[in-house]
């Protein structure tokens, strides 16, 4: 898995902006962009919508990539309609981050987006 201290301090900087992002005074729609880019990518989502009053997110998760293109608008993307209950909007978020490579890249793109922080420098 490569340098394990840059993936821990990732994960860490991740759950910790989560944490920041998901009090109900913190939930800016900025912060909504941040959520929903987490479970867009956790669930290779096309189109998702968080509820944060009744605790639901609904979504069309992409069922083969091979037709889809983010940058075009795709008419004929195979997807499936999703619609989940979530208890605690932290948790559950938390419960999508993932350790592979490019995931981790992408978490590092979204730390500087948000915190302005470059996680690659401040781990070595």
């Amino acid at each position: 898995m490569g340098n394990s201290r840059l993936t821990t301090k990732i994960l860490m900087e991740m759950d910790n902006l989560i944490t920041n992002s998901s009090t109900r005074k913190n939930i800016t729609s900025r912060f909504q962009d941040l959520h929903k880019s987490i479970l867009r990518k956790h669930y290779n989502a096309a189109d998702v919508e968080i509820d944060y009053h009744r605790h639901r997110i609904k979504m069309d998760v992409v069922l083969d990539d091979y037709d889809y293109d983010p940058k075009i608008i795709n008419t004929v993307v195979p997807t499936v309609p999703v619609n989940l209950f979530y208890k605690d909007l932290s948790a559950f978020l938390k419960s999508c981050l993932m350790e592979d490579i490019k995931t981790l890249a992408f978490y590092a793109g979204l730390l500087k987006q948000y915190t302005g922080k470059n996680v690659a420098m401040l781990a070595l």
